[in-house]
């Protein structure tokens, strides 16, 4: 099931500014958008080629790990096979949860190990010095960073000219060979995808997106589309979106403004003022209100700490300040929790969520779960479940957008796309382990025709 109006009967939204008329398949020019540097705690840049091999221990988080801190079980343990009937699910959704005695949060799904791909050595990701990941800072346990790899890779022995004739045979005359464009589309980075259509342009003077329109429709349109769309302005784009005309989808804006890196946010309130020539913060202000209101602003900064090293003793005083702001006092005051969750590095923040379950006997989602609802209780809780395991995080919206009568088919498309280049085979893992069942199976089973197979073919099985 799509949200309300979206997409309309008549085809993509088109918003004012993209494409220009008559640069439609030049337009943002190549490197404009590009994904953001990988960062401490980032991740890997767009069509980075072959993902780096892992370190060569596989467990999480290793000897030096949290097993002491609040029910991470004992190194190499994950991946299993869950408990007898699955997580028990806590009031925000399934796949979160307090396990049903004692405190802590280890009922949360912990973050898959680090994955070991072809080549061994050390991890090289683009972006570090010499292409060589850092090491983790001292002091017990390291500050770990997470070792992600999309489904799409950059193609080897990519030819633009060549995908364009294809694209140009599989639409000439009567009827489209949708399985050569579905071909071509899924295994091409978001940058390759770019350069397609400027090929295609210069080589038949043609627009390719006009002419992938007047050939496809309805739901397999919005995830062409969405997929040709450098990576920064789509999210732009699905935050226009989410904010223009009546009533505000307040689930979008969570899920990019709460999850994205410091420079990728960065780059969507650049990228959002530029093409659509509106601020960012006064369209959140005049859609929402409160305390939402303020998180959202807040996270607009792209201003969060991303420092990897973690002060335990600072996350000690966070844990202990959280409590007093909410549990430990009649009433709660929000701003404490707003300036302690929009403002710390993820890694401090998943220590100051330990440190919380052994000050408060219970953990931190649950009393947030007591202290505010709505919108804010859904930014909050989000920011906090990216702190713990973000994969986790799109899977459960994953799981969601399919469950009962229906799909959410928008935010299927968003998350697979966003995602794709990025952490989706960890999504996966974590979807397979919250849900007794894959990705694939379930997309399978709530989709149809060739909108099914070109999910299907960025997903993988």
């Amino acid at each position: 099931m799509s949200y309300p109006g979206y997409p309309p009967s008549d085809g993509y939204p088109a918003f004012p500014g993209y494409p220009p008329t008559g640069q439609e398949s030049v337009y943002p020019p190549a490197g404009q958008y590009p994904y953001p540097t990988t960062v401490p705690g980032g991740f890997p840049q767009s069509g980075g080629g072959t993902f780096p091999a892992a370190p060569p221990n596989a467990g999480f988080p290793g000897a030096a790990g949290y097993s002491a801190l609040g029910g991470y079980p004992a190194s190499g343990s994950f991946p299993g096979a869950p408990q007898a009937g699955g997580m028990p699910p806590y009031s925000g959704g399934p796949g979160f949860a307090v396990p049903p005695t004692g405190p802590g949060f280890g009922g949360y799904p912990q973050q898959p190990p680090a994955q070991s791909y072809a080549g061994g050595g050390p991890a090289q990701i683009p972006g570090f010095p010499g292409g060589q990941v850092p090491s983790p800072m001292p002091g017990p346990p390291a500050a770990m960073v997470q070792y992600t790899q999309g489904t799409i890779q950059a193609a080897p022995n990519f030819d633009a000219g060549r995908d364009a004739e294809i694209l140009r045979k599989a639409m000439k005359g009567f009827g489209t060979d949708e399985q050569a464009i579905i071909n071509v589309v899924a295994n091409r980075s978001n940058d390759q995808r770019q350069k397609i259509k400027a090929a295609f342009k210069t080589m038949y003077g043609k627009d390719l997106i006009k002419d992938l329109k007047s050939e496809l429709s309805g739901n397999v349109e919005e995830l062409i589309l969405a997929l040709f769309m450098p990576s920064t302005y789509y999210d732009a784009w699905s935050l226009r979106h989410a904010m223009k005309g009546a009533g505000t989808q307040e689930s979008v804006l969570i899920e990019i403004l709460c999850t994205r890196t410091n420079q990728e946010i960065r780059e969507i309130v650049n990228c959002y003022k530029s093409e659509f020539g509106r601020d960012i913060e006064e369209d959140i202000r005049s859609d929402t209100s409160g305390h939402f209101e303020r998180l959202l602003i807040s996270m607009c900064q792209g201003n969060r700490d991303e420092n990897q090293t973690v002060d335990y003793q600072k996350a000690q005083e966070d844990a202990q300040r959280l409590y007093q702001a909410g549990e430990g006092k009649l009433g709660t005051d929000e701003s404490c929790f707003n300036m302690v969750l929009a403002s710390r590095s993820f890694p401090q923040l998943k220590a100051t969520v330990e440190a919380y379950s052994r000050i408060a006997n219970r953990d931190l989602l649950s009393s947030i779960d007591r202290e505010f609802s709505g919108n804010v209780e859904r930014g909050l809780k989000t920011i906090v479940q990216c702190a713990l395991n973000r994969p986790a995080f799109f899977a459960e919206r994953l799981y969601c957008s399919m469950k009962g009568a229906g799909t959410d088919d928008s935010t299927l498309i968003r998350i697979v796309v966003t995602r794709s280049e990025i952490d989706l085979v960890q999504i996966k893992q974590m979807f397979t382990q919250m849900y007794q069942k894959t990705l694939a199976t379930m997309i399978a089973s709530d989709t149809s025709g060739d909108y099914r197979q070109l999910l299907l073919a960025i997903v993988g099985q």
